[in-house]
């Protein structure tokens, strides 16, 4: 019997007859549509950055952000505001159809849906095409979201005067601080309030300053007696007359201050 007489080699298509290597082509096989990663592509991703980065410092060098007081929890006549880079969201709240009853609408429903629609927007239109005409789903999804960001906080933006804000509510220096030690209602205040609001009533980390206070007297004498956030009630223990002096003394050195 002859050697291999009568056997049959069987091949698998599935198999390549031609070994091909798992290097990848070398980007200059595809001109004009691709770059080397390294130093091409990042060093121009580093210089877009860096001029954005010069230009942000620039306009916060010349137009530095008003700063306000300490914040005062006391204070019921101040209206807190996000920064601006939430107004948009904020000036949405405005809105019937996300204020009110419907505000979890407003505040989870279509905030949700635009970041969703944003994550999802690669997968909804994924063509091969980078110019924006090949990407229409993606392309209009995104200047819908620019337009809309822009515009909000444009809106909320304008009906508010930064720097009159800033300027109403900006902390008050001590030298400008007058108190007057011979008023017959700071013998009470020192006995009874200096510890938390200091001196000259310029306030402490444990208590907001009384001098630029917008509360008026009963609202001061109340507060005295019956507390108000972390101040507990009774911090006052003197009698209604005492109580009286000590209001007028804060009150008086209040007008002194402004």
């Amino acid at each position: 019997m002859h050697k291999g007489k009568g056997m049959k080699f069987v091949g698998d298509s599935r198999v390549s007859a031609e070994r091909k290597s798992n290097i990848p082509k070398d980007y200059s096989e595809y001109p004009g549509r691709t770059e080397a990663f390294w130093p091409n592509f990042l060093l121009k991703e580093w210089l877009v950055g860096a001029v954005f980065l010069v230009g942000f410092l620039t306009l916060t060098l010349a137009h530095p952000a008003p700063l306000e007081g300490v914040a005062d929890p006391t204070s019921s006549s101040y209206i807190p505001l996000p920064d601006w880079y939430f107004l948009f969201l904020y000036e949405l709240l405005k809105y019937q159809f996300a204020s009110g009853p419907f505000v979890l609408f407003g505040i989870l429903v279509l905030p949700g849906i635009a970041f969703g629609a944003l994550l999802l927007a690669p997968f909804l239109d994924n063509g091969p095409g980078r110019r924006p005409h090949q990407r229409p789903v993606a392309v209009t999804m995104m200047l819908l979201a620019v337009a809309s960001v822009v515009w909000l906080t444009y809106e909320s933006a304008s009906v508010v005067n930064w720097e009159e804000r800033a300027e109403a509510n900006k902390p008050i220096h001590p030298d400008e601080m007058t108190v007057d030690t011979s008023h017959p209602g700071y013998e009470f205040y020192e006995a009874n309030c200096m510890t938390c609001h200091g001196g000259n009533l310029e306030g402490t980390g444990a208590g907001p300053a009384l001098l630029d206070t917008e509360k008026t007297a009963e609202e001061i004498a109340t507060i005295a007696r019956e507390g108000i956030g972390g101040m507990g009630p009774n911090m006052f223990q003197g009698s209604d007359e005492e109580l009286e002096k000590l209001v007028d003394f804060i009150v008086s050195s209040k007008q002194d201050g402004e």
